[in-house]
């Protein structure tokens, strides 16, 4: 399998190159796209330096900061184009660790469609996270799988691998959202298709550098729109039921 991992980046000129290396030295085999949002410290400048001096790193540039789901929605069009057969979600500031990526790759292998790094299955677990985080990621992971209707315990983990046929059955145009809820998008989109999602446990690290880009107004947003897909998802289901 053609593997590529994409980084999104906004200002993490001290993160990306560990990252990368760390990716590098526990996935030999797979390409990296790092997609800066014109980084004021020099990300995206790091990045093409890192390039130049590995031909399987590469670098796209956008011109404004969109939001992480509109800088991985640039990186699925450009891996979709390069013919990439799985297509990797991760962090550029050290939360996610690249050594636990083959147990992604190989619940893609036997047959998911997409495979998330979970925090809230057996066997996973997160570090250095005070308790009211912990709470709060567990409290929206729980309201976004009942609310939606997704049998999913990590909604909003975003280390994740897509098979190919994932990416290309959801259509990217409709893809709304940019901020942290666009990882619940994903996985309530794929899991409306009737495709295989498997979680794999994974270590969780709080960020080893730079600053959160989490606030309470990103926070209000993202449960506003979880809130109004259950609307939708619900009165499908009982439209669905008055059918019958």
């Amino acid at each position: 399998m053609r593997v590529v991992t994409i980084i999104p980046t906004y200002n993490e000129i001290e993160s990306l190159p560990p990252t990368i290396t760390r990716l590098r030295e526990a996935i030999p085999e797979s390409d990296v796209l790092v997609v800066d949002d014109n980084s004021p410290d020099g990300t995206g400048r790091l990045a093409d330096t890192i390039a130049r001096s590995d031909s399987q790193v590469h670098t796209l540039h956008r011109q404004d900061k969109e939001g992480l789901g509109a800088a991985y929605i640039a990186g699925f069009r450009w891996a979709l184009d390069a013919r990439y057969d799985v297509i990797v979600e991760m962090d550029a500031d050290g939360s996610h660790r690249p050594e636990q990526l083959p147990q992604l790759l190989k619940a893609v292998s036997n047959g998911a469609d997409l495979a998330i790094g979970s925090r809230w299955v057996p066997g996973g677990r997160v570090v250095n996270w005070p308790l009211h985080r912990k709470l709060l990621s567990q409290a929206g992971c729980m309201y976004s799988k009942l609310v939606l209707r997704v049998g999913v315990r990590d909604m909003t983990g975003g280390f994740r691998a897509f098979r190919r046929r994932t990416l290309e059955r959801l259509d990217l145009n409709n893809i709304e959202s940019v901020g942290y809820c666009f990882q619940v998008d994903l996985a309530w989109k794929v899991s409306q298709l009737g495709m295989r999602i498997e979680e794999v446990p994974i270590t969780f690290v709080e960020r080893e550098y730079g600053d959160s880009k989490m606030s309470g107004h990103i926070i209000f947003e993202s449960v506003l729109r979880i809130t109004q897909w259950g609307i939708l998802t619900h009165w499908r289901w009982l439209r669905g039921l008055l059918k019958h």
